[in-house]
């Protein structure tokens, strides 16, 4: 019998059964895949390092808590897509399998710190925005940059910790469990368990943006009865009604990209899988690089800072390549004076 074919159980934690789990079989799906990869993680990279830059290099963006919840959002997207882009290559495409069971656990659990950190910074953010609209008086007390990092310290070891319980003894080779169809070495039970954790993090999210959207939505109207009352606080309350929008863009784009591989993940649990399904869950996989290229592309959109900031980058740019094109010119200039004199 094709041990492929045979129930995951914990028989199959041995090196070779690897390759059960490398489930594209045409050169066409891995180019494809390889593609898919490249472009996506290439264009995540560059664009979540450039929020990054235009954050932290300017003085008044990344004094906001605001601000520091996206940094931690970008740089959760890089660190998700430059770990990713690597494994599922290397494993999918040029079927390496000759690294151990410990090596896989380890960027896999990189994969999911990496992705946790993500939501629970999306999590973050709205709580701020939360806090923002419900409190505005209150909230320079409440959200200071002291609490910001200490809640981003917490968030990072917390993601870090779930992720590495499969590398630290969480897994079907030492339970002696049931191992998943999806992920080699993983136990059934962990993978329901983290999916858990995820639904739960994504109905934390949609409830408190829908609060913060239902709150925007009385500024709006106050706002709109009270025209003459117009000043820097209306102004505040129209950028965070603005962000707060941008946000819940991020959020639709997160469920959107994540959703199949979720559902597929969940179903796993309760059903054996076709090989069909298996190559799906494989392309839908791609899904998280294009939900992490999208990000940043829907902050220059619609955050004004940000946009601000990055128009100063362009100009700046501009003046420095204006600037070395006209050098020479004017070196030579100078020594065609120099010899005529």
């Amino acid at each position: 019998m094709d041990t492929c074919r045979t129930p995951v159980n914990a028989s199959k934690c041995s090196g070779n059964t690897m390759e059960c789990f490398m489930v594209l079989s045409t050169q066409a799906q891995k180019i494809s895949i390889g593609i898919l990869c490249g472009l996506f993680g290439t264009m995540c990279v560059f664009e979540n390092s450039l929020v990054l830059y235009l954050i932290f290099s300017s003085p008044g963006i990344r004094k906001k808590p605001s601000y520091l919840f996206i940094g931690s959002l970008a740089l959760a997207d890089i660190l998700a897509s430059i770990i990713f882009v690597c494994s599922f290559v290397n494993f999918h495409v040029f079927n390496e399998a000759g690294f151990s069971k410990e090596v896989f656990l380890l960027q896999l659990g990189g994969v999911n710190t990496s992705f946790s950190a993500s939501l629970s910074s999306l999590l973050l953010t709205a709580l701020d925005r939360y806090i923002s609209i419900s409190r505005p008086s209150e909230y320079k007390l409440l959200m200071t940059r002291k609490r910001a990092w200490t809640a981003l310290a917490v968030l990072w070891v917390t993601c870090a910790t779930i992720a590495c319980l499969p590398l630290l003894g969480w897994n079907c080779c030492v339970l002696d469990s049931s191992c998943s169809e999806l992920f080699p070495f993983v136990d059934d039970n962990y993978l329901s368990g983290w999916l858990c954790f995820t639904v739960v993090l994504l109905g934390c999210i949609i409830y408190a943006y829908a609060h913060v959207l239902w709150r925007a939505r009385q500024h709006v109207a106050y706002m709109e009865k009270h025209q003459a009352q117009v000043g820097k606080q209306n102004t505040r309350m129209r950028m965070d009604v603005m962000l707060a929008k941008t946000l819940v863009m991020v959020l639709a784009v997160l469920v959107l990209c994540w959703s199949p591989v979720l559902v597929l993940m969940t179903y796993s649990i309760f059903a054996r899988l076709s090989d069909r399904l298996r190559k799906v869950f494989a392309f839908c996989s791609t899904l998280c690089l294009l939900n992490s290229m999208v990000n940043p592309i829907i902050y220059a959109l619609r955050s004004k800072e940000l946009f601000s900031s990055l128009r100063r980058v362009f100009s700046h740019f501009r003046r420095q390549l204006k600037a070395a094109e006209e050098s020479p010119e004017a070196e030579s200039t100078h020594k065609s004076s120099v010899i005529e004199t």
